[in-house]
């Protein structure tokens, strides 16, 4: 056998391995320790106390994707939507402000679907209360945030997942296969264009009244104060720096996990980013936006030498996507270019082209279906497994995805340095890595 076909087999038992972990619910031993009693091994059939917060919207698809367990406390800082979600779960008890929440003595896990500004400061207090956390992407407003929720995860041993759902689908999984197996040969470039766009607002000047039922200090939280507008409220928090991560936040995480996972990808040694306001509104995130990452060469377990160093470019808004983009007659995909070929893929599809025409040979399927992916979470929370988008993982997703933002706010090419976590040519940068919080919240909670 040569060495190549007998690293790819180790490679695939390894995969294997792993996804039959992350989906097992054997009891394991547990790994918690004396002070962290809630961390042991269950009963696939016993069942787990949940904390929600945030409950309608991207909420309220997790709270569906967790109703086989305990839901015992619901939060929301619109009581319209915690109400609704009462009324379906009357047993559960209802919350305004997390950090009360959080106070339970009776909580196994939490889940976290607040917008981006609110994310770390519920998952790091919710950590140090020993309590497991899934939480949707990206996973904080702030790479210094990311960076903190990674490592006190690891610290604390916790079972951990990023709300990047499609990483569970079928289709993500056949094209890692893909270009795992060498299907297109080395990859050195790949490229995401994406057509989402701003939802141009105007931010008010003078203070107005928040809708009855809304607590808008306890949403602006760590946030700069800004007076409350439907501008930035709800959904439309995504385009403003103060409380997200534009257009590109949205999907970034969403579209750069396939080649991340694919090509084993980890931090950026570069990043520039480029970008222009078209909308009329006042919005401060870019509406177009190019940024281009350089990832070194990697070693990885169970693959034979060293794979590529990758060039790796995103786009979004319409006039910012390449002209050559539009043979593919794509809205959204990700593109990557191997020697022998190229594989186009988006969430539900995927299409290889072969540069000498041929045919390409489908690799035997190494990575399990997923059992879904909060089910995913719940089995390991119980087993004390691991699972997909821990926040290894998707903590260096994450940081790369905010590392463009940080790269354009600066107006400079950073040349970073991950360990350190700095921009080493770049001071400006520092600003946008972290910001303080409005007086009265803190991350160590």
């Amino acid at each position: 056998m040569s060495h190549v076909a007998a690293s790819h087999l180790e490679r695939r038992e390894f995969l294997r391995r792993c996804a039959v972990a992350a989906a097992s619910t054997a009891v394991v031993p547990a790994v918690a320790s004396a002070a962290e009693p809630r961390k042991r091994t269950r009963s696939p059939n016993e069942k787990l106390n949940l904390g929600v917060i945030g409950v309608a919207a991207r909420g309220g698809a997790n709270l569906g994707g967790v109703l086989s367990e305990n839901i015992v406390a619901l939060c929301d800082i619109d009581a319209s939507r915690l109400g609704a979600a009462g009324e379906k779960l009357p047993k559960a008890e209802k919350y305004v402000d997390y950090r009360k929440l959080l106070d339970r003595k009776d909580l196994d896990a939490v889940v976290v679907s607040t917008p981006d500004h609110s994310h770390a400061i519920p998952v790091v207090w919710a950590l140090n209360r020993g309590l497991d956390v899934y939480c949707e992407k990206p996973l904080a407003h702030s790479v210094f945030e990311v960076r903190t929720m990674r490592d006190l995860a690891a610290k604390k041993q916790a079972v951990t997942q990023m709300g990047t759902q499609i990483h569970a689908g079928d289709n993500y999984r056949r094209v890692v296969e893909l270009v795992q197996a060498g299907a297109i040969g080395p990859i050195e470039r790949v490229y995401i264009w994406h057509n989402n766009q701003v939802r141009p607002g105007k931010r008010p000047t003078t203070e107005t009244i928040p809708p009855p039922g809304i607590d808008y200090d306890l949403w602006v939280g760590p946030a700069p104060y800004r007076p409350f507008s439907e501008a930035h409220f709800h959904f439309n928090w995504r385009y403003w720096w103060d409380f997200g991560n534009g257009a590109y936040g949205d999907f970034g995480c969403h579209f750069g996990d396939l080649p991340f996972w694919a090509l084993h990808l980890r931090y950026p040694t570069t990043i520039a980013a480029t970008g222009r306001k078209t909308s009329s509104g006042d919005n401060d995130v870019p509406d177009e936006m190019q940024i281009d990452w350089h990832f070194p060469a990697r070693k990885v377990q169970g693959v034979a030498g060293e794979l590529p160093p990758v060039h790796f470019t995103w786009y979004h808004g319409n006039e910012s996507r390449p002209a050559w983009a539009e043979e593919y007659k794509t809205k959204a995909s990700v593109l990557f270019e191997g020697t022998k070929g190229k594989i186009l893929a988006d969430y539900g599809s995927r299409k290889v082209y072969m540069g000498d025409g041929s045919s390409v040979v489908t690799p035997e399927p190494t990575i399990p279906n997923s059992i879904g992916h909060h089910a995913e979470w719940i089995a390991a929370v119980k087993s004390r497994g691991p699972t997909t988008c821990n926040f290894d993982y998707s903590g260096a997703l994450t940081e790369s995805v905010l590392l463009g933002n940080v790269a354009y706010r600066a107006g400079q090419k950073l040349e970073w340095d991950a360990a350190n976590l700095k921009a080493t040519n770049c001071p400006a940068a520092d600003e946008f890595l972290r910001r303080e919080y409005r007086k009265g919240w803190t991350l160590d909670g």
